[in-house]
């Protein structure tokens, strides 16, 4: 039987046992419904196979070759993957669209007798339902946007601000990405229909009733694109801002991007990209902070050639501040301290807690 969704919620409360992608690996890896699994009954070759053969013999023949290659990679499944299910486990099982695949394997494990279930519309359903949401629904979360110039801590400070029970959206950890030049993270970003995926959970599971403190970002977090929607309300939201001497914010740095300091041939390849905005003296004079090592000047450096005057450019003075908060320091107890008062801060948007 195939059931229909027709809500984000509905398909993330689908209720069953376990949730089987039988794409491709490749699909899979793209973008898939959270929490699912992945058991493909073609293979990224053979579903490229199967496709040319399609196009290029007969349809007939395609679906013949298909029909053996699902069987048999669908046994090989039971016979594995699924082997330790006793006989009242309930798979939902979906493909890309059309349900031949998902509709096949569902087919075989009902006939085995287990209660399965296919998602109608497959893959497409849900990537129907994180568009809707994401940019044909005016988001009613109330955004409190976290702002200030690179090395304030802002990141750190959205995960203490949960740990104090404040509603926050992480775009940077949904991006896998610092949200700056030298910010990329091991694993790379996610796809970008990966990274809406996790957006659209992660703002479902909010309480509108609630503020939401976002940081203040771009609309692009490294090459992730922020939907449109959320842009604007980002834009147009209060602001908290938080403002820390060049060398507290200096000595921050050093730590969180001690990957990338410690790569000294990957900063200056990255770096180098900056020579038609800052000039070659300005990044030789980085590279030569690099080779002596000396990260708190480099930090420091970068943030008064580079990123503060790129932050006081793209900034939006014309949101609302609620208000600016100073910081001394930028270590554990300060940035506790700094949580604190911005926890403070936010009660003029009540209720912060459910």
């Amino acid at each position: 039987m195939s059931l229909e969704y027709t809500s984000l919620a509905a398909l993330l409360d689908h209720g069953f046992d376990t949730l089987i992608d039988v794409r491709s690996p490749a699909e899979y890896a793209e973008d898939h419904l959270p929490g699912a699994i992945n058991l493909p009954v073609l293979d990224n070759a053979e579903r490229a196979r199967v496709g040319t053969i399609y196009k290029q013999q007969s349809p007939f023949l395609a679906r013949k070759i298909g029909a053996a290659l699902v069987f048999h990679n669908a046994a090989h499944h039971i016979e594995t993957a699924l082997r330790d299910h006793d006989g009242g486990w309930r798979p939902l099982v979906y493909c890309w669209r059309g349900g031949q695949r998902s509709g096949a394997f569902a087919w075989m494990l009902r006939e085995i007798g287990w209660r399965a279930e296919t998602v109608e519309g497959g893959y497409r359903t849900w990537r129907r339902l994180v568009k809707r949401y994401l940019y044909d629904t005016v988001l009613p979360h109330r955004l409190v946007a976290l702002d200030g110039y690179t090395g304030t801590a802002k990141t750190a400070l959205l995960h203490l601000l949960q740990a104090r029970g404040v509603q926050i959206v992480d775009l940077e950890g949904l991006a896998n990405h610092r949200g700056s030049l030298l910010g990329e993270y091991a694993g790379g970003q996610p796809s970008q229909k990966a990274f809406e995926t996790r957006l659209a959970i992660a703002l479902s599971a909010l309480d509108p009733a609630r503020p939401v403190v976002i940081e203040a970002e771009s609309s692009k977090i490294g090459e992730r694109i922020v939907p449109p929607g959320l842009w604007a309300a980002m834009k147009s939201a209060p602001r908290i801002r938080v403002a820390a001497p060049v060398d507290a914010r200096a000595a921050f740095l050093v730590q969180a991007y001690d990957d990338i300091l410690s790569d000294a041939p990957r900063l200056k390849a990255r770096l180098d990209w900056l020579r038609p905005h800052r000039g070659h003296a300005v990044v030789d004079h980085w590279f030569a902070l690099i080779d002596a090592d000396d990260r708190h000047a480099l930090t420091r450096a970068l943030m008064e050639q580079h990123y503060d005057p790129s932050y006081s450019k793209s900034r939006h003075d014309d949101a609302p501040l609620l208000a600016r908060i100073e910081a001394d320091s930028l270590d554990d107890a300060g940035l506790i301290t700094l949580a604190a008062r911005i926890e403070a801060a936010l009660a003029e948007l009540t209720p912060l807690r459910a």
